[in-house]
C-alpha cells in the first residue's frame, strides 16, 4: 500500500489542524493504521492508531483529549484532527499501515510495514 500524508502547516498555539493520509494499492480496510511524529533531534514517536473498522483507537498520553484519529474506508483515507495545539506538537507527522486482525491496534513503529512521506506541522507560541 502507498501512503501520502498532507494537511500540515503553520498554526498558532491553541489552534487546530486536520491531517489526511491517502492510501492506494491494496484493500485499505484490511490495514491497521497509525500516526507517528518526529521532532528535530528526537526519535519517531507514536501519536494515534485505529483498527480496521474504526471502532477501536489508541492515543499517546501527550495527545489524549486533544487529537482524534478516524478513517473512511470508502475513500481510502485516514485522518488526524488536532486541536489545542501546543509548540511541543511541532514535528513531521507520518501515517503508517500494517496488516492486522480486526480488533488490533498498534503503538510501536516496528509493527508498521508501510509509511507515508510525512507532513510538517509547526506550532508557534
Amino acid at each position: 500500500v502507498q501512503l501520502q500524508a498532507s494537511g500540515g502547516g503553520l498554526v498558532q498555539a491553541g489552534g487546530s489542524l486536520r491531517l489526511s493520509c491517502a492510501a492506494s494499492g491494496r484493500t485499505f480496510s484490511n490495514y491497521v493504521m497509525g500516526w507517528f511524529r518526529q521532532a528535530p533531534g528526537k526519535e519517531r514517536e507514536f501519536v494515534a492508531t485505529i483498527n480496521w473498522s474504526g471502532d477501536r483507537t489508541g492515543y499517546a498520553d501527550s495527545v489524549k483529549g486533544r487529537f482524534s484519529i478516524s478513517r473512511d474506508n470508502a475513500k481510502n483515507a485516514l485522518y488526524l484532527q488536532m486541536n489545542s495545539l501546543k509548540p511541543e506538537d511541532t514535528a513531521v507527522y507520518y501515517c503508517a499501515a500494517t496488516v492486522g486482525y480486526s480488533g488490533t491496534i498498534y503503538s510501536q513503529t516496528g509493527h508498521y510495514n508501510y509509511w507515508g512521506q510525512g507532513t510538517l506541522v509547526t506550532v508557534s507560541s
